[in-house]
């Protein structure tokens, strides 16, 4: 299926590994100019040189950490007018509720919610003016179930959904879609982080721990970050332009719900 965005521009937040560049990889296969965008200079590199290898595709690569004012002015400057915006960021390490000061809930919200409100806010007036635009933001599971230990990432997710619901119907007339990936477990390295400290807290090893994460998903594996990545490049389609302010869930059918 021909996507219909081969020449279009897109930046891609925490693109140089994981699921950011599973969207950054799907995106330059169609015909994209991706920004991939990463705090690593080195990996960040590589990342874009083995992505332009294999897809042919223009690739930008900006070393900037996207949850500061400073970064996000480094990625709008590295490219003024996007057609395509996937907001990505790292999320709080697990932890107990009673264990988040104010520092850490103010980190959490600016994080995950105030940082990709910031990033559609800089693109979505010239996305209007051009008549067509694609935002997609990289949640998690977690904004539709719960997950113990992810509280303050949940709630900072959750919250952008809910805040980007009505802008969603609002820019709608104008060719401008903005729409939720909910990755569940996906072979990343966050996931790989989360295993280990599972192992460690239980006492158990590191692949009894992946093997009980996996015992909850019905089909029975961890996923690929390709898999997202298509995904995503299907939402920011000509195909998909009348999906809008929608959340879609990929865990596997891990959450058990019937609607």
């Amino acid at each position: 299926m021909d996507f219909g965005i081969a020449g279009r521009k897109a930046i891609v937040c925490g693109s140089s590994r994981g699921l950011g560049r599973g969207c950054a990889e799907a995106l330059a296969a169609e015909g994209c100019t991706v920004v991939v965008n990463g705090i690593d200079p080195d990996r960040l590199t590589r990342t874009a040189d083995e992505i332009a290898r294999q897809t042919g595709a223009t690739m930008i690569p900006v070393a900037a950490d996207v949850t500061t004012p400073d970064g996000r002015a480094a990625l709008m400057a590295a490219m003024p007018d996007p057609d395509i915006l996937v907001t990505n960021a790292a999320g709080p390490p697990p932890g107990d509720f009673r264990q988040i000061d104010n520092a850490a809930l103010h980190l959490g919200v600016e994080m995950n919610m105030a940082t990709p409100i910031a990033l559609v806010q800089a693109v979505i007036d010239g996305m209007i003016e051009r008549g067509w635009g694609r935002i997609v933001n990289i949640t998690s599971a977690s904004v539709m179930t719960s997950i113990v230990g992810l509280d303050l990432s949940s709630g900072a997710r959750a919250g952008l959904t809910a805040f980007l619901g009505g802008v969603a119907r609002q820019v709608a007339p104008h060719g401008v879609t903005i729409n939720h990936l909910l990755p569940g477990m996906f072979d990343t390295d966050r996931q790989t982080s989360l295993n280990r400290t599972t192992a460690e807290k239980q006492g158990i090893t590191f692949d009894r721990a992946v093997a009980n994460r996996v015992a909850g998903i019905p089909v029975g594996r961890l996923a690929d970050p390709s898999e997202f990545g298509a995904a995503c490049a299907f939402l920011c389609s000509d195909k998909a332009g009348f999906i809008t302010g929608q959340s879609l869930l990929m865990d596997g059918g891990a959450f058990a719900s019937n609607f």
